[in-house]
């Protein structure tokens, strides 16, 4: 059942006994739902799933904001939860569970992540088509209205991007232009990587290099024919995950 956490501005659900010692956090455009069934089967785990800021019960956040933004979001939660707890990062809430773990070495035993875009595949960022970038540049020059320019950016824009709008659309242009080198190598927990070998919008090859960045910290656990959304398709896997990182 949906619940507010007072002090924090975050909704979310609550598994198990407090204080929780999971926090998980959902990828973008989803909620703390995608985590039910692993958090609550075969028996309930001490964990909170929350709603990040913009998605879900948790109000968008008043200006655009970035992935560290959203883990300095989490700290009033944390104080509330047994420290240090594990966190449980899918997909956009992975990228801000290693800015938060970076960050706040002493409230995070261990990170879980799965289908992180934390890399671009094969190391390359895709460019917009040409005619959009030129649109852009008339746009940007005055040239074009915006009831035109949106129209460029629906039949070319992401489907993330298309769905996006105000707030939520200068924060997904943040993230997509983000570097999360830097705070991988910060971290200092141990790390498990559960990953879908047909993962389309965050291939094996980024967990295998995140693995090479981590070195010894580092678990990766391959779960055969999972795609994207592990969290409904593989609990098993991150929920094993999850207990080999303490007693959760």
């Amino acid at each position: 059942m949906l619940r507010a956490f007072p002090g924090t501005g975050l909704f979310g659900e609550s598994y198990g006994s407090d204080p929780a010692v999971v926090l998980a956090l959902h990828g973008w455009r989803r909620d703390h739902s995608d985590f039910s069934l692993l958090l609550r089967e075969p028996t309930p785990l001490s964990a909170v799933a929350v709603d990040l800021p913009g998605f879900g019960g948790t109000p968008a956040p008043a200006e655009a904001w970035g992935s560290a933004d959203y883990a300095e979001a989490l700290v009033p939660l944390l104080e509330k939860m047994s420290a240090p707890c594990v966190v449980l990062g899918h997909s956009f809430g992975g990228r801000v569970a290693v800015h938060l773990g970076a960050a706040h070495p002493e409230a995070v035993r261990a990170l879980v992540l799965t289908g992180v875009p934390l890399y671009p595949p094969s190391g390359r960022r895709a460019k917009p088509p040409l005619v959009y970038r030129s649109v852009r540049r008339l746009r940007r020059a005055g040239l074009l209205s915006e009831d035109r320019m949106e129209l460029f950016r629906q039949r070319y824009g992401s489907a993330d991007y298309r769905a996006a709008s105000g707030v939520m659309r200068g924060t997904l242009v943040r993230l997509l232009a983000e570097d999360y080198e830097p705070p991988l190598r910060a971290l200092r927990c141990p790390v498990e990587l559960v990953w879908g070998d047909a993962d389309s919008e965050a291939p094996l090859e980024v967990a295998e290099r995140a693995c090479t960045t981590l070195g010894g910290s580092c678990r990766l656990t391959v779960v055969h024919g999972a795609g994207h959304m592990t969290p409904l398709t593989a609990p098993r896997e991150l929920r094993a995950a999850l207990e080999r990182c303490g007693d959760a």
